[in-house]
Formats: structure tokens, C-alpha cells, sequence
């Protein structure tokens, strides 16, 4: 059982497919087939259910690739340790998170503190998150969805208050409040769901024993302003968006009369992960950018 056998099935368990895990690796096909095989008959148990060409990871796999994700992830943590040790280049950091422009002040500051260092971002709904961070492809994740776990630390940066929006000539354009149960028949522009828009929705209209009519779905969180001000539904936006607007926003603003309407953006790692100074002074500038009373 040597590392490159641990990495084609963490891949070919990421792909559930031998062809797209090849063509990741770079390697032909018959290569990876083979090594799987060659692991599965030294662990003596299948890994895998196959049916014709179609392979799928069975409960076993799902627990050997469980261990194989922290032990590679250990590993690539040694090797960022020993080449930050050796001062070879100055490093990088990778985040993951569901929203990007949130991330600009920070990334700004970074960028001016450290100027040589390399940044990865991904943009990902939180079960992706998850995986990024076990995976140690990415050292932090700004979720706005709870992302806990006995492997995980984390710190709350931010708490704000999400508000309605709707087009401006609404018939609720003109209130302050509105309760859920008066929206249960309007359309709704939202996130996909995995976002924290569309779990937020959900979880508001599923306390009031109703379900939200989504009639736009989108990655990108940005966009809903414009897309509810062109008519196209009504949506929740977190208060942060109406300051960002300010005047020029192309929808009018309420309050929801629901309990806990809020998004808390959480700056998320893994417990025994190696952060590099450059890790480390990105965690430190976030806290700083986007906590109130911190910086």
C-alpha cells in the first residue's frame, strides 16, 4: 500500500469513474484500474460495487477513503511545514468560500501584508467546504452556514441581520415588516440549494409549515439585487447588501417577523491542520476586516 496508490482511489473515489480519475491524474486508465484492484486484494475486500462500467464506492470504501483523507492530508501538511522550515518560495493560502465579494477587504489587506504569497479561492456550498478542508486543499472556509465537527475550529466573524427584498412598486415595497406566513405566495429568487440563502428559506417557511416557491436559482449571491429589482421574484439578502446599494439599490427593503433571521459568517479550519505564517496572518487580517470591535 504505497502513497501513489492511496491517491488514485482518493480519486477515483472522488470521481466514482476510472476514466475522469485517469484523466485527473494524468495517467492512462488500465494504470488506475489495475492499482484499485491491486489495493482492494491487499486489504482482501472490495472497495468498490461494479456494475459493467460503472463503479461505485461501497460502505467499506467510504470508510478506508475516510483514513486515507487525513492521512494524505497529514502528509501535505508535512511537506507545506518543510518547505516553509526551508524557506523555499513564499508560500500560498486557499479558501474556500460560498460568497466571494465578501472576501475583497481582506484580500486586500493580505495582498498589501504579503505580497508574494500565492491565494487560491473556491467558490463552494458547504458540503464542498467540508471536503476541501478534510482533503487539506484549502487551509480555511468562510461558511455562513454552521460547518462544525469534532476535526474543525472555528471563529465567528460576523453576525447580520437578513432582510427582505423586493422590487420597488411591490405591494410590500411600502411596509417595514412583513411576517412569513404573508409570503407564502410570492416567488422567490435564491440560491441553489447547499447555499445559505436557500437553507435560510427553507427553514423560515418550514417553521410556519409552508414551502417557498423558488422560481430562480443561481451560484452567485451578488446577482439577486438585480434580479429581484428586474421583477423576477422577491428574495432574502443579508443586511450587509443594503449598505453595499445604498441608494442605487434596485430594491426596497423590509424586515422579516421570524426568529433568528440572520447569517453568521464563520472563518472555519482544521484542528490539527499546519497553518503557515501566511495562514496565519490571513486569519489574523480576517478577524480584524470583518469583526466587529477587532480591528
Amino acid at each position: 500500500m504505497d502513497l501513489l496508490s492511496l491517491r488514485y482511489f482518493q480519486a477515483v473515489a472522488r470521481h466514482q469513474h476510472i476514466s475522469r480519475a485517469a484523466e485527473e491524474l494524468r495517467v492512462a486508465q488500465p494504470s488506475v484500474s489495475r492499482t484499485i484492484i491491486r489495493l482492494e486484494s491487499e486489504l482482501g475486500i472490495p472497495l468498490f460495487d461494479r456494475r459493467g462500467r460503472r463503479i461505485r464506492l461501497n460502505e467499506h470504501g467510504a470508510a478506508f477513503l475516510r483514513r486515507v483523507e487525513r492521512a494524505l492530508a497529514e502528509l501535505d501538511d508535512a511537506r507545506r511545514e518543510m518547505t516553509d522550515a526551508a524557506g523555499d518560495g513564499p508560500g500560498r493560502v486557499a479558501v474556500a468560500a460560498e460568497t466571494l465579494p465578501q472576501l475583497a477587504g481582506v484580500l486586500t489587506a493580505f495582498r498589501a501584508h504579503r505580497p508574494g504569497v500565492g491565494v487560491r479561492l473556491f467558490q463552494a456550498p458547504v458540503d464542498a467546504m467540508r471536503r476541501h478542508l478534510r482533503r487539506a486543499e484549502v487551509d480555511f472556509a468562510l461558511a455562513s452556514q454552521p460547518l462544525a465537527g469534532p476535526e474543525l475550529r472555528s471563529v465567528e466573524l460576523l453576525r447580520e441581520e437578513v432582510l427582505l427584498a423586493v422590487p420597488h412598486g411591490h405591494p410590500l415595497a411600502g411596509r417595514e415588516r412583513v411576517t412569513v406566513a404573508e409570503l407564502a405566495g410570492e416567488e422567490f429568487v435564491s440560491t441553489r440549494t447547499g447555499h445559505w440563502q436557500h437553507a435560510l428559506l427553507e427553514r423560515l417557511f418550514a417553521a410556519e409549515g409552508l414551502t417557498p416557491r423558488v422560481v430562480c436559482e443561481g451560484d452567485e449571491a451578488a446577482a439577486t439585487p438585480e434580479l429581484i429589482g428586474a421583477g423576477l421574484g422577491i428574495g432574502l439578502m443579508p443586511e450587509v447588501a443594503r449598505r453595499t446599494l445604498g441608494e442605487r439599490s434596485p430594491v426596497a427593503w423590509l424586515r422579516l417577523d421570524a426568529a433568528d433571521c440572520h447569517r453568521t459568517l464563520t472563518l472555519v479550519w482544521r484542528r490539527d491542520a499546519y497553518l503557515s505564517p501566511a495562514a496565519l496572518d490571513f486569519r489574523r487580517l480576517a478577524v480584524e476586516r470583518l469583526m466587529p470591535g477587532e480591528s
